[in-house]
């Protein structure tokens, strides 16, 4: 097709979600390079993430903008080889078994810790903020341990597990709150480090360990946006390791994203970027693994936080930006503006959700009264 019938299309295309090409709403697209409609429909969310990086277009309101896509299901129009490979590598070949398990410590999360450290606010917990009270991040990050802590019920001198510890923040609250002594795993060798210089001090074991390997009892056991780098191939294997490590009485708070459809697809630009070897767990994957390991006590969505958990990382990283940018280039910087206003819509227009799944080895005895 001629590039002016590719233009031609994606003005169509685009019509439908309201989003007009060198319009003036903060929602629309402005084109600096008409190569993009070529490459966008070659290679669809791929070819439109990296001609964003490349500065080939821009929006005012990128959230807004993938809102309006994602809410009208233009995305399903792009389905490209792209899109077909990465789906098919997620559904047949095991990407998180082995040394693959701490290739997104690697490529993510030992980025460094000067950005997350910008970004995510005062405490650094990377996953979705509990804004039911809150108005700040800070506030809400709070309420999201302090939620999970008495989802759990946790008691002074109980030996807790966080599988997948991040930079030790949850293990940090809960010990200084609840009194408990735990042990936390990681994958990144940068968050192992900071961990265990923020745990100092404290009953907290920080390991760098594939939680495979885990096999000895605790109390009460969380993982807090870790789940989402499991795989569906091992779903199975992760509930189990985490019911042998589960002493009977105990309880395990599951916090992850979870996707509306089955199977989830991995997003081609997703998966090459930010998180390699990801993939979203739908609410029929989690329910099949978990069956005759675990009883579901409690199953709670506050998915629509996201959205302003992630807003407020953007803020953060732009006023954070100045210090950032002697370390990292102006790709990076759209790169990752990109990421966080593609996902900021995803949890707008509901197109995933966040789940909190209270889990039990037998049920609670007269049941569980859920904390909110």
């Amino acid at each position: 097709m001629s590039r002016d019938s590719l233009k031609q299309r994606a003005t169509g295309l685009l019509e439908l979600a309201g989003i007009h090409i060198d319009g003036d709403a903060p929602t629309d697209l402005r084109v600096h390079d008409d190569r993009l409609y070529a490459r966008v429909f070659a290679h669809g969310s791929l070819g439109l993430g990296e001609a964003y990086m490349d500065g080939w277009w821009d929006a005012d309101d990128l959230p807004g903008l993938f809102t309006r896509l994602l809410s009208s299901h233009i995305d399903q129009e792009l389905k490209t080889l792209d899109t077909l490979l990465v789906h098919l590598k997620a559904r047949f070949v095991n990407l998180q078994r082995g040394e693959h398990a701490f290739e997104i410590g690697r490529v993510h999360y030992d980025l460094g810790n000067d950005l997350f450290q910008a970004m995510l606010g005062k405490r650094l917990v990377y996953s979705c903020g509990y804004w039911a009270e809150a108005s700040h991040l800070d506030d809400a990050q709070v309420a999201k341990l302090d939620l999970i802590c008495r989802k759990l019920r946790l008691q002074p001198g109980q030996r807790v597990l966080d599988i997948g510890c991040g930079w030790g923040e949850a293990l940090k609250f809960a010990a200084e709150r609840y009194g408990i002594e735990g042990v936390g795993v990681t994958v990144s060798q940068e968050q192992a480090e900071f961990a265990r210089e923020l745990c100092a001090g404290l009953p907290i074991d920080i390991r760098l360990q594939d939680y495979r390997e885990l096999d000895e009892p605790f109390d009460a056991i969380f993982s807090i946006g870790m789940f989402e780098h499991v795989g569906a191939l091992n779903y199975r294997r992760y509930f189990e390791v985490a019911r042998r490590c589960l002493k009977d009485d105990g309880l395990f708070v599951l916090h992850s994203i979870g996707s509306n459809s089955t199977p989830s697809r991995p997003d081609p630009w997703i998966e090459k970027y930010i998180f390699p070897n990801s993939m979203i767990p739908s609410a029929q994957q989690v329910a099949e693994a978990l069956q005759d390991l675990f009883v579901v006590e409690d199953w709670h969505n506050f998915g629509a936080d996201y959205d302003r958990t992630l807003t407020a990382w953007r803020a953060n990283f732009d006023a954070g930006w100045p210090a950032l940018s002697e370390s990292y280039d102006n790709r990076f910087q759209r790169m990752w503006h990109f990421y966080l206003g593609v996902s900021a819509a995803v949890f707008r227009s509901r197109r995933d959700q966040l789940w909190q799944i209270t889990l039990s080895p037998h049920g609670v005895p007269g049941g569980y009264r859920v904390p909110r």
